[in-house]
């Protein structure tokens, strides 16, 4: 399965580790050991870099929540539980849209709650491509 595209997509995901080792004392993110066991319904927070039309930001960076749906061999299926601000709403990526991601990626998680885990047993709105 192909990772989000800049180019292809019009977003795609930053890397939270790098990030980290970057600025470790004011960009902190959860040991690996807890990326790596997320669960369907648990929320990750994961930094998207969007294209716009604007000079002044053509690629805004984004934090968001997505809400895992599935385990995958390299890492994780999930489903944007967000709205990005950055753009107007369309129909390839907003609430709702899937995406793949890896622990790398993540840099907030938090728990399951009863309608995240009912979310992530639905069909997600905007699917991604699994081919």
């Amino acid at each position: 399965m192909r990772a989000p595209d800049f180019e292809l997509d019009g977003w795609c995901l930053e890397d939270g580790e790098q990030r980290h080792r970057e600025t470790p004392s004011t960009f902190p993110i959860p040991d690996l050991q807890v990326r790596e066991i997320l669960q369907p319904g648990d929320f990750a927070k994961l930094i998207f870099k969007i294209a716009v039309d604007d000079d002044n930001d053509p690629e805004p960076i984004e934090r968001m929540w997505v809400i895992v749906r599935e385990r995958t061999p390299t890492g994780y299926i999930g489903m944007l539980d967000n709205e990005p601000s950055a753009i107007s709403e369309n129909d390839q990526f907003w609430r709702g849209s899937e995406l793949p991601f890896e622990p790398r990626h993540i840099i907030a998680v938090q728990h399951a709650n009863p309608d995240s885990l009912a979310l992530a047993a639905q069909p997600a709105p905007i699917p991604w491509a699994r081919a």
